[in-house]
């Protein structure tokens, strides 16, 4: 019987062969047997599922797609050397593509210093001082007598008093309403945050606080509308009874003021306040209505050398046909121009300030000179062979008032037919400027009753509450498309807007009803 154990020098049995990993490397006979046990021993429905689950894997592989294979000489190769055209790119349309933005956010100028309570005008103080300065004394003139006080529409008030006294109830029998009174408030809130950090406004808004994020400014240089933006943007608070000694804008108003009073330019006679734009003809007439308001509403002397000196500057401008125009004494005059400047005479007057009776005389005579239809309407030149010598409403409704301003009764005929004719034509969608003036001769020549300023003043009033903006940073203000609103753009406009709507409250006095009433010297 042999002996199973193997000698001992004998190598030991080599164990079964095994891959790397040390899975069993025995061949396919064995494997098939192996896994012929296992299915042996298993239940019939477990068999069942392994073999579907087979399949449906099979399925799946089969119907991916095949991906392509990537050339070893592309991920290898070198860079071209060679300058590709951009003509060889596809030109993409901006336009049609979807792109994602991000909102633009614009950096908001900080806060300027804030004044201190009592706000020191010293220099309205300096510029008054000025030796240049025309004392009209030796002319033998007076100031305008103090006005009457007045109840009419609710309240009373002498000169220039009485701004922002009305109650709701009379400013609703003038013809304002609750609506109309949020659409100020808010028409101010938004100039006041329109002001620059050294006091002034441009039509050119853009600038400063805003940071561009009100459209539609001005088409002019704001170094061009400096200062017929600061008086333009003052106007509507002083119509808002706030000055710069009361009213929750009273830090507004004196940086304005101040603001201002920098801006003038001593002169021979007088002082000047001219912009580039318009010759500064038109900018120096709002600064002198400005001027005139915050002194007549305040009795402050330092503002009234101002004021006084910006008088001067109009009547020593005046030319030789009793008109104005862009340059100082050139002839002839236009009526937009005079309409500037005949106000401010008005309101220099009720102010008590200084306006000889010459003066008057001759802007009377230069609108003889453009009147037209027996002085019912009037046009811009009084050359006949001008483009612009046709008479226009807004021209007529500029004429008009001037007539008002310096003599004419409402009993005059060609008054009375000219206010008829604007009352038939009614508000205009877009011209703003035409509006504002006709506004106020409506407003004269009814008193604020009847008919006719009835019908006018619902459609114009409801039609500028629905044209204000009452979204974003533009809310409060107003801009259209219509004549040279582009030129003046969005501060003229809420401006021209803001004052309309002021008209019926009789703040300024160059609104008040008895104002037509207050003739100049003779």
């Amino acid at each position: 019987m042999s002996d199973p154990t193997p000698p001992a020098n004998s190598p030991p049995a080599p164990p079964p062969a095994t891959d790397r990993d040390g899975e069993d490397q025995r061949g396919p006979s064995a494997l098939g047997e192996a896994w012929g046990e296992i299915v042996q021993g298993s239940p019939s429905w477990l068999t069942s599922l392994v073999l579907h689950m087979v399949v449906v894997i099979v399925l799946a592989l089969w119907s991916l797609p095949v991906l392509p294979e990537l050339s070893k000489n592309l991920l290898l190769s070198e860079p071209s050397t060679e300058e590709e055209s951009f003509d060889d790119f596809e030109e993409i349309n901006l336009d049609q593509a979807e792109l994602e933005t991000e909102p633009v956010e614009f950096e908001v100028q900080p806060e300027v210093e804030q004044l201190a309570e009592e706000v020191s005008l010293s220099t309205f103080e300096d510029l008054t001082a000025a030796p240049t300065f025309t004392e009209l004394s030796d002319v033998g003139l007076t100031p305008a007598a103090p006005s009457l006080p007045s109840d009419a529409l609710g309240f009373s008030g002498v000169g220039t008093t009485g701004r922002g006294k009305m109650s709701l109830a009379a400013i609703a029998k003038a013809g304002g309403s609750a609506e109309s009174e949020e659409a100020i408030e808010n028409a101010l809130k938004w100039i006041a945050e329109h002001q620059n950090p050294d006091g002034t406004w441009t039509l050119v808004h853009t600038l400063g606080p805003c940071q561009g994020r009100c459209p539609n400014p001005s088409n002019r240089p704001p170094a061009e509308s400096v200062r017929a933006g600061t008086g333009l943007a003052l106007l509507p608070f002083l119509g808002a009874g706030q000055t710069h000694k009361d009213g929750k804008y009273k830090r507004v108003v004196t940086r304005g003021l101040e603001a201002l009073g920098r801006l003038g330019k001593v002169e021979d006679v007088g002082a000047s306040w001219r912009d580039a734009i318009g010759g500064g003809a038109y900018s120096h007439g709002i600064a002198a209505i400005a001027l005139s308001e915050a002194y007549g509403m305040t009795g402050d002397s330092s503002v009234g050398g101002f004021a006084q000196a910006a008088i001067d500057h109009i009547i020593a401008s005046q030319g030789t046909d009793g008109g104005w125009r862009y340059a100082a004494n050139q002839v002839p005059g236009d009526t937009s121009v005079v309409g500037w400047q005949v106000m401010a005479l008005k309101s220099a007057y009720l102010a008590h300030l200084r306006v000889p009776p010459a003066v008057a005389a001759g802007a009377s005579q230069f609108l003889n000179t453009v009147s037209h239809a027996n002085g019912t309407e009037y046009s811009y030149l009084p050359s006949p062979t001008d483009p612009n010598y046709g008479p226009s409403p807004t021209r007529s409704s500029i004429g008009l008032l001037c007539r008002m301003y310096l003599g004419w009764k409402r009993d005059n005929e060609a008054l009375r037919e000219g206010v008829l004719k604007l009352a038939e034509r009614g508000p205009s969608n877009n011209d703003y400027y035409y509006n504002y003036y006709a506004s106020q001769v409506l407003f004269q020549y009814t008193g604020g009753k009847g008919a006719v300023w009835r019908d006018w003043n619902l459609k114009l009033r409801d039609q500028l509450i629905g044209q204000q903006e009452t979204q974003g940073h533009a809310r409060g203000s107003w801009y259209t498309d219509g004549p040279h609103n582009d030129t003046g753009g969005r501060l003229y406009m809420t401006s021209l807007a803001t004052m309309t709507l002021e008209v019926y409250y009789r703040y300024m006095p160059i609104y008040q009803t008895d104002a037509v009433d207050k003739e100049f010297p003779e």
